[in-house]
């Protein structure tokens, strides 16, 4: 698999993990310092993401995905996902969501890590 179609696999492995509250994916998924911009601007670093998802504030069903575009630059890349997620966060009742993520990788001994991410509607 080349680097594109790694950062492909990862986005989906990202999405399947929310699903199934499986921090431990997560974990292995994101580098350390990662974190995660809301739409509603609410950064939250990966430790306070992974309570939001296990404590139920955060709930995905399912995720289609519409679009994955990466570019990649070295141990860097940038990628846009784009997907209908059905989920209830904070409380609300069940939607379908058209969410766009806004991600920051890079390669950590030779394993791509996601190290950011901005979330949009589209």
């Amino acid at each position: 698999m080349n680097d594109r179609e790694q950062i492909e696999e990862l986005y989906r492995t990202y999405w399947q993990c929310m699903i199934n509250k499986d921090i431990a994916g997560m974990d292995r998924i994101m580098a350390d310092d990662y974190e995660l911009r809301h739409m509603t601007g609410l950064r939250q670093p990966k430790q306070d993401f992974f309570r939001s998802v296990t404590s139920g504030e955060l709930n995905y069903y399912s995720a289609k995905h519409d679009e994955i575009i990466v570019k990649v630059s070295g141990e860097t890349a940038t990628m846009i996902g784009r997907s209908k997620v059905v989920a209830a966060v904070y409380g609300g009742g069940r939607n379908t969501w058209r969410l766009q993520g806004d991600f920051t990788l890079r390669k950590e001994d030779g394993v791509w890590k996601l190290a950011s991410s901005r979330a949009s509607t589209y």
